[in-house]
């Protein structure tokens, strides 16, 4: 077995600052410029030569670099300014770090460019963080160079300052800078860090050992608690769908509840509803009997992808004193054969009665979830948003740009579209229609796990889901196809994050 570790990644050091980038003592100076402008005035002359002589162009993704008043020049083109979002500048960010640190770049200040809102400044920091993880805590440390040998060129940034020079002699504006960088920071630490959970391997991050880091968290931030059960726990709360699951593996189960209480001081809107997050943790997936192909099976640890999420975005609430009441629900364990493994055929009883059919063992994901759903019902949610690597049926219907969402509620719906645009976290609703009940009867219970007919399997999963809320205003987020190898710029490959700043933002939406 592996040594558990609960450190976060290391994260570059961000600050903010109104100075022109020339001004800072960064060592490489990257600066925007948008299609039909050029470089601004408080820049050197030799960035407007690199477009004259067509060594960099406005377009995106360009670069060009020069060097002036003793440091580098990065020129970034950027593209037609009336096109450019947050989600753009995200990933300017990223071609930026990456040429940075081709070049030897240890302390890069990016230049906001001028007349854009101030949410981009924010996420500059956010792509910037996002694309300086890396995974390397299971790695040898590197040799370090001989006598006489050049140093390594760095693989990660030490230092981001985030310049905007156009809010100068602004002192309101100057203070939102830095707490808009501040907290974006925050945000992005926060997603790292449930990369790190994600990548971390099966025999390192055990359930138990996922329990442990949540209750690390909330040693740390005096704001948040965390309850743990294990299996004796489970099974005395009628959680026999999660307790099914569970059986087959020696590991001990962790029904993970975080309640985060906002400060004193904060002023909650009166309207504001009790938030649930629940999130799927199976920390490894085998299928149990049923199976998977040994084919990229090693995948299968990031199947807790939703619980890591919800345990950072959550901590990340926290961190931030959002004036919001939230109460988090995980439900974590492994699903392997053994001979105490449930089989296909077995019939469950949910935490709220009701039975399940379990026809397939490799749909467990919606078994743990039930009974997690209940609890959140129980616990006072008055809002639930679930996050899962739910179905492979979602890649083939959205493939990784999208995650599905299936909701209740038009209105909760709306606020996680809403909240999935600002962060570039997207999700695309998918619907639910009393003719998808019908495909989930069962035959000897009450429900059907994994039905026959192969048809709208995201749809089917949800439809599954909303069993187990009642009336509560519910959606459910599948991330099977977002969780790992988005292929978005600034993450890439392996873990992602995704959903930690989609949830963040959503909480903010509900703050007074």
């Amino acid at each position: 077995m592996l040594a558990r570790r609960v450190s976060c990644p290391r994260t570059v050091r961000v600050s903010s600052t109104t100075q022109p980038g020339g001004d800072t003592d960064a060592d490489t100076i990257a600066v925007g410029v948008f299609e039909g402008e050029d470089p601004p005035g408080d820049t050197p002359a030799e960035l407007a030569e690199l477009l004259r002589s067509g060594e960099a162009r406005r377009s995106p993704k360009s670069l060009g670099l020069t060097h002036a008043q003793d440091k580098r020049w990065l020129l970034v083109g950027l593209g037609a300014r009336k096109d450019f979002t947050p989600e753009h500048a995200r990933v300017a960010a990223v071609t930026t770090h990456t040429r940075a640190l081709e070049i030897g770049t240890r302390c890069l200040c990016a230049q906001v460019p001028v007349q854009v809102g101030i949410e981009i400044a924010g996420a500059i920091a956010e792509g910037t963080i996002l694309a300086d993880y890396r995974f390397d805590m299971h790695k040898s440390a590197p040799v370090e160079p001989s006598d006489g040998e050049a140093p390594a060129a760095p693989t990660r940034l030490e230092r981001l300052i985030v310049s905007a020079p156009d809010l100068a002699g602004d002192d309101g504006q100057g203070s939102e800078l830095e707490t808009l960088v501040g907290d974006a920071t925050l945000i992005g630490e926060a997603a790292n860090a449930a990369r790190n959970l994600q990548n971390r391997p099966a025999n390192d991050l055990t359930p138990t050992a996922l329990a442990e880091y949540a209750v690390g968290l909330a040693e740390e931030i005096e704001s948040l608690s965390v309850e743990v059960e294990g299996r004796a726990g489970i099974e005395a709360r009628g959680m026999g769908a999660f307790a099914a699951v569970a059986q087959g593996s020696e590991q001990e189960p962790a029904l993970i509840v975080l309640r985060y209480q906002p400060p004193d001081s904060a002023v909650i809107g009166k309207e504001a509803p009790t938030l649930g997050y629940v999130g799927k943790a199976v920390t490894f997936d085998s299928g149990g009997i049923s199976l998977k192909p040994g084919a990229k099976m090693a995948e299968m640890k990031f199947d807790m992808s939703g619980g890591a999420a919800v345990i950072e975005a959550v901590a990340a609430i926290a961190r931030l004193e959002l004036p919001v009441r939230l109460v988090a629900v995980v439900g974590a364990t492994e699903n392997l054969p053994s001979g105490r493994s449930v089989k296909p055929g077995d019939i469950v009883r949910a935490a709220n009665g009701k039975t399940i059919e379990v026809n397939n063992t490799d749909a467990e994901g919606r078994l743990v979830l039930a009974d997690c759903l209940c609890h959140a019902v129980e616990l006072g949610a008055e809002r639930i948003v679930d996050l899962a690597t739910l179905t492979g049926a979602v890649i083939v219907a959205l493939g990784s740009t999208y995650s599905g969402v299936m909701s209740n509620d038009d209105e909760l719906a709306a606020r996680i579209t809403g909240a999935g645009e600002r962060t570039g976290e997207i999700v695309w609703r998918l619907p639910l229609h009393e003719e998808y009940d019908e495909l989930i009867k069962g035959t000897y219970g009450d429900l059907d796990n994994a039905p026959e007919a192969r048809k709208a399997g995201t749809i089917v999963g949800g439809t599954f889901l909303s069993n187990f809320v009642g009336d509560t205003p519910w959606a459910h987020l599948d991330i099977a196809g977002s969780a790992w190898d988005l292929g978005r710029a600034y993450v890439g490959k392996g873990a992602s994050g995704y959903g930690v700043r989609l949830l963040v933002e959503l909480a903010r939406s509900y703050c007074a």
